[in-house]
């Protein structure tokens, strides 16, 4: 069967905010469903990195090492979603230099930041980059349109020459759709490539009260509290390739990009 879609965003138990996949148990269900390739992209950390990588060779699945980061600027007092994903051993050193340079010099609100001044040539060298739902340019481009949004992107494309993707998700979660819109009118001016994507947070969709519980005990709320911030639905769990196939049929290029960059990434850790 041809493959057609793989996950390339997707938190585990490390990303201690909002996730409850195990590293056993997600190999072990990408097995099942014939997923070939995995990327884990854990908040602001690598930590199971190492754990990540020997569970999916022994199972003859293709680890892809990558990462979270919030981005700060001095013109936004928000931070923003940038996903990164290693391409080689060049992209894995780069990626390690940020997240550290984050918890040592970054830290605010009880985050990680990454100020984007440090995002320079050489410092993003060998790191393919994922803009999404939570990104910037999605935020312009829904508050500001995307006269906005494009003029923000087009330093990013600049800065990820050939190694920047336009991220889409149909969670069924606020602002989704029109970013979903505003990206691929982007994409087309800009000639950049679109990612179909889950933003998995859990494995299964009856996780998903497991995971709401996690996301409480971080945010220090309870669980029927009226005035807590809905920012997940039930919906962002590992979706078989066909599910996703299903999701997104009517772009096609969007699912087929999921495996094309896949094969882009190659890291081999000793």
């Amino acid at each position: 069967m041809t493959v057609s879609f793989t996950h390339l965003h997707l938190h585990s138990e490390y990303s201690l905010v909002d996730s409850t996949i195990r590293i056993k148990a997600l190999v072990a269900a990408c097995v099942r469903d014939g997923i070939p390739a995995v990327a884990l992209t854990d908040d602001s950390n690598m930590f199971a990195l190492v754990k990540f990588y020997k569970a999916c060779s022994a199972a003859g699945i293709k680890p892809i090492g990558g990462c979270d980061l919030w981005i700060s600027s001095s013109d936004d007092p928000r931070p923003w979603r940038l996903t990164l994903l290693c391409q080689n051993r060049d992209g894995y050193l780069n990626l390690s230099r940020l997240v550290s340079r984050a918890w040592q010099e970054g830290q605010h609100g009880g985050r990680a930041l990454v100020d984007v001044s440090w995002l320079t040539a050489g410092a993003t060298e060998g790191l393919i980059a994922l803009l999404g739902r939570d990104s910037e340019t999605a935020r312009l481009a829904i508050g500001q349109g995307i006269d906005a949004a494009r003029a923000r992107l087009r330093p990013l494309a600049r800065l990820f020459p050939d190694r920047l993707y336009l991220e889409l998700t149909r969670c069924g979660r606020d602002g989704e759709e029109n970013w979903n819109t505003a990206a691929l009118a982007l994409a087309g001016e800009l000639a950049l490539p679109v990612l179909a994507s889950n933003d998995v947070r859990f494995l299964k969709q009856d996780d998903f009260a497991a995971h709401e519980a996690r996301v409480c005990i971080n945010q220090g709320r309870v669980l029927a509290d009226p005035k807590r911030p809905r920012e997940y639905s039930d919906q962002q769990y590992l979706k078989t390739p066909a599910e996703m196939a299903a999701l997104f049929a009517d772009l096609p290029e969007a699912l087929e990009n999921t495996v094309e960059l896949a094969k882009r990434c190659t890291l081999e850790l000793k």
